[in-house]
């Protein structure tokens, strides 16, 4: 039968349609198959005759039963502790498979194919149900990869999926859930009423962790990453990652931070870290990122650290560190990203060889129902995917929740693929634990207070086992409690509440901005010599290589701005980045359609012609540069954004960016905005370098590609929180991204990057402005008859050339025209030298292509101190822009001429200079002049 195994791997209905398909036209179906069918056949026609007892075609029954087991026998498991389960037809009865009962005391070779010999139906039928439908249940056979299957199939099948465990064992695993369980009973006492999400009803995960992590080790793990929403953390924290306990209890009842965090979070959004010795001497760094209440955010965070981790520090081994995400049902069935996370468990640029995907099935999401919270059948569906292994495990079996896990581990450390364990169990108490979840599910609850913990239900297992006596059940647990009221009485004498500083070790010599740090800028030229010599190896391809026609224009080009010292905008971003690689800080690039550009402007992979290969000449720097890559990800934005925040969170010395196609795609990952880029060092003291790319500019493309929305990121700029930058020079982003680097602060940089600036003839710089220069904050208007100049005109990104074009037609150096290239942390030190030398201003200006209530124009207005400054913008709107490029034209031009509006008074002529109010008093002469008894805003 062995020879055949593909059968039993396969869907009955097909083989099925391949038979009858074979008994019409042999030669329609595959060879393997036909000549199978052909000694099928041979053997029904001349060995399953009456007298044989038609023996020939029970032995396909008995395969198909068995397939039958293997495909469906996670339906009919055992698995769930608190309800009945579905049913679901038809059923594995041995009458559905061409069986009667007349079969159970005979011998079938079939049973070879369990790995128990020939041997009776009854006895298969044991074997089969003891490893598919007791308190295991597994989906498997969709895995397309035959070994896969046959090293499940062995695993699972060889041991009937149940563990024998030594006393010692046994008796570890009693003491793992005493103390999950003891840890929640004692605060719930304690503390009473205070929110903490326990974990009882689910207390396996604690031995089930130790488990993994255990054999972690023994196959050479040395770190691991885990990622988890609010249930069961505090558990995680104490009984896993060894959290001191009275730390846990002073944050049930403290009222202040120590230095370094200025608002804090909820005890059970915290993370920690600390090294775990195992049983037998080996050591494992495990680490629990701190996350906010959006559920599965840290996803994708998880899976960033993780891969710079295995990168940098692990020499790109994926077997030294792995990702655990701790998941609920509602979680992972309802929301995208995970999804999203799921689809780059095999990108080339986003893999980490492998996640163990574990959920706490409540059953319950919030109050919902587990009927109401998916139409799938299980919440782990997603994991069919990637056709990922799926384990269903009863929470009250503690043996089989180890078990699984450390066959999960073993299977990620062998395939390096994703495997989900869905643990079907309950909360003791609502959502949390001041909720009455009697209103919505009274009869669960009401099971469920019939019901023993899963610490119980075990105890009364060794006790019938005699691996305890009863006196020694209850001094376990007495001996645990005395211990949790000293750590109580300890936590009183701790003066503040300590938040740890996660990836500590990751961030030595980095420490938090202060104000100071953006007054001056720092040095971030590079010698002259060195970024000739850069440019030269970034536009040289190498002769043995052909180059698509185009490519080598693109070089040519480059080559050509390089010899006339007119460097674009591309030209600046690569030296950018090659300067960094070649004085050791790894770059690395992602979003979508990164490689190329979306606007066809960087082409930093080349096309090799004829074929998918890719020449990347930022590689091939020298010899000793650090790493640059940039990948194009998928179609995701809230994944991939999660993603690069949790790589650089772990690569503090690198340039870490992500891309968006349009500068408004971020807002799907609007959740990582808020939680993480925008709040996380005043939550919860995360220091990160993230930089975002987001293309923004009005150029008549329509509402979905012109903004970027400024406003949004300004509402969430505080306290130096984030840089807010939009650059107009190619020199200034050359500068804005080393000085990310070199600074020892880190905080995330956003990047308001251009469209059609990125071939505009007037958006260029020379090398000695990358050579000698550094961020400019503020640019100030040098083509200007200083003492003259009574408008000043502030402004940002695209529309400066906007505004430089009308001023150069009209020649007015009367007006002056001024960049605030950054935002936030605001200027102001830098902005107060250019008030300064306009004296006789009589008008300052805000120009903005947005409408008033979009952009940075709220935000500006609170920064000009002692300025009286006016708004030019768009009337405000719902929708960022038209849709029309004709009527964005329109709007464009009266933006421009509000700004050059010609005088209404004797001097006609002039150019809004308001030379007519020399001499007399301004103010009143301001108040009457026709141009500002006009609202200065654009309509149409």
């Amino acid at each position: 039968m062995e020879e055949f195994s593909f059968v039993g791997n396969s869907e009955i209905e097909t083989i099925e349609e391949l038979y009858q398909n074979y008994l019409s036209n042999p030669e329609s179906v595959d060879k393997s198959f036909r000549l199978f069918f052909k000694g099928f056949e041979f053997a029904r026609k001349n060995y399953d005759s009456p007298s044989s007892g038609g023996m020939v075609s029970k032995e396909f029954n008995v395969a198909n039963l068995i397939h039958g087991y293997r495909q469906r026998g996670h339906l009919f498991t055992k698995t769930n502790p608190v309800r009945a389960r579905r049913q679901y037809f038809p059923s594995l009865d041995i009458e559905n498979f061409g069986l009667e009962k007349a079969d159970l005391e005979k011998e079938f070779e079939a049973g070879s194919k369990l790995g128990i010999g020939k041997a009776k139906l009854k006895t298969i039928i044991e074997h089969l149900q003891a490893t598919y439908c007791e308190s295991i249940g597994v989906e498997y056979l969709y895995i397309r990869h035959p070994e896969v299957i046959e090293w499940l199939m062995h695993k699972m099948e060889s041991t009937r999926n149940t563990p024998h465990y030594s006393v010692e064992k046994k008796k570890s695993i009693y003491d793992q859930l005493n103390v999950a369980a003891g840890f929640e009973g004692f605060i719930h006492k304690k503390f009473v009423g205070q929110k903490r999400f326990s974990i009882e009803g689910s207390e396996v995960i604690i031995p089930g962790l130790h488990a993994l992590i255990r054999k972690g080790a023994e196959l050479g793990v040395k770190e691991v990453m885990i990622g988890m929403a609010h249930r069961g953390r505090l558990s995680v924290l104490a009984n896993i990652l060894k959290k001191p306990y009275e730390n846990i209890f002073k944050e049930f009842v403290g009222d202040e931070y120590a230095e370094g965090i200025s608002l804090g979070d909820v005890k059970y959004h915290l993370g920690y870290q600390n090294d775990i010795v195992t049983e037998d001497g080996k050591k494992v760094r495990v680490n629990l990122a701190p996350n906010p209440s959006h559920l599965e955010a840290v996803g994708p965070v998880i899976e960033g650290i993780t891969r710079s981790i295995i990168n940098n520090k692990y020499n790109k081994d994926f077997n030294k560190a792995i990702p655990i995400l701790i998941h609920g049902d509602a979680a992972i069935a309802g929301q995208g990203v995970v999804y999203e996370v799921v689809q780059m468990s095999q990108l080339k640029g986003y893999k980490t060889g492998g996640t163990i995907h574990i959920v706490i099935n409540n059953q319950v999401g919030f109050t919902t129902n587990y009927l109401d919270a998916r139409s799938s059948t299980y919440c782990t569906d997603v994991g069919k995917v990637t056709r990922s292994p799926v384990f269903h495990v009863n929470g009250d079996d503690a043996e089989a929740m180890v078990y699984a896990l450390e066959l999960a581990v073993e299977f990620r450390q062998k395939f390096n693929a994703d495997v989900f364990i869905d643990v079907l169990s309950y909360r003791k108490y609502g959502h949390n634990e001041g909720d009455e979840p009697r209103f919505t599910q009274p009869t669960l609850y009401k099971a469920i207070a019939k019901h023993p913990n899963p610490r119980d239900v075990y105890g009364e297992k060794l006790l019938n086992q005699k691996v305890y006596s009863t006196k020694e059940l209850k001094a376990l647990q007495d001996g645990f409690n005395v211990y949790l009221e000293k750590q109580l009485e300890d936590s009183q004498h701790i003066d503040k509440v300590v938040i740890q500083r996660f990836l500590e070790d990751y961030w030595k010599g980095f420490r938090y901005a202060e104000p100071k740090d953006f007054v001056t800028a720092i040095e971030t030229g590079v010698e002259k010599s060195k970024l000739l010599e850069l440019s030269e190896k970034l536009t040289d391809l190498p002769d043995d290589l052909p180059f698509f026609r185009k490519v080598r224009k693109i070089m040519d080009d480059r080559k050509k701005m390089v010899k006339e010292d007119r460097l674009d905008w591309a030209m600046g971003e690569q030296l950018a980045y090659a300067t960094l690689v070649t004085e050791g800080h790894q770059v690395r690039l992602s979003g979508q359609d990164s490689i190329r550009g979306t606007f066809a402007h960087r082409h930093a992979g080349l096309t090799v012609e004829d074929s998918e290969k890719l020449y990347f000449p930022l590689k091939h720097l020298s010899e000793n540069q650090a790493r640059f890559n940039v990948y194009n990800s998928h179609l995701s934005e809230y994944g991939v954004m999660g993603f690069d925040y949790g790589y650089a969170l772990a690569t503090p010395n690198g340039l870490t960016i992500w891309e968006a196609q349009f500068g408004d795609f971020y807002n799907v990952a609007q959740v990582i905005i808020d939680q993480y880029i925008s709040s996380a060092e005043e939550k919860w003291g995360l220091m990160n370098g993230l930089v975002l790319y987001l293309p923004h500019g009005f150029e008549g493309q329509g509402p979905e590609h012109s903004s970027a929305r400024i406003e949004r990121f300004l509402s969430l700029a505080a306290n130096n929180n984030m840089q807010v930058v939009n650059c107009t020079t190619p020199a200034n982003f050359f500068h804005v991204l080393r000085r990310q680097v070199l600074r020892d602060i880190r905080l995330p940089l956003i990047v308001f990057t251009p469209k059609s600036l990125l071939r505009h003839s007037k958006c260029v710089s020379k090398m000695d402005e990358l050579a000698t220069g550094k961020f400019e904050e503020v640019i100030d208007d040098h083509n200007v008859d200083t003492e003259n100049v009574r408008r000043v005109v502030f402004c940002t990104g695209k529309i400066y050339y906007d505004l430089l074009a009308r001023k150069e037609e009209l020649d007015a150096t009367d007006v002056a025209i001024v960049r605030i290239e950054q935002m936030h942390p605001f200027p102001a030190d830098q902005l107060q030298i250019v008030l300064d030398r306009y004296q006789n201003a009589l008008l300052h200006l805000w120009v903005q292509e947005e409408p008033e209530n979009m952009g940075a124009w709220k935000y500006i207005r609170g920064m000009f101190k002692g300025v009286s400054l006016v708004p030019v913008a768009r009337l405000a709107s719902g929708s960022p822009a038209t849709g029309l490029n004709g009527l964005h034209m329109v709007g464009q031009k009266e933006i421009i001429d509000k700004i050059f509006k010609k005088c209404h008074c004797d001097l006609k002529n002039k150019y809004c200079g308001l030379q007519c109010v020399e001499g007399k008093d301004r103010k009143e002469i301001l108040k009457q002049h026709k141009y500002f008894s006009e609202k200065p805003r654009f309509s149409i």
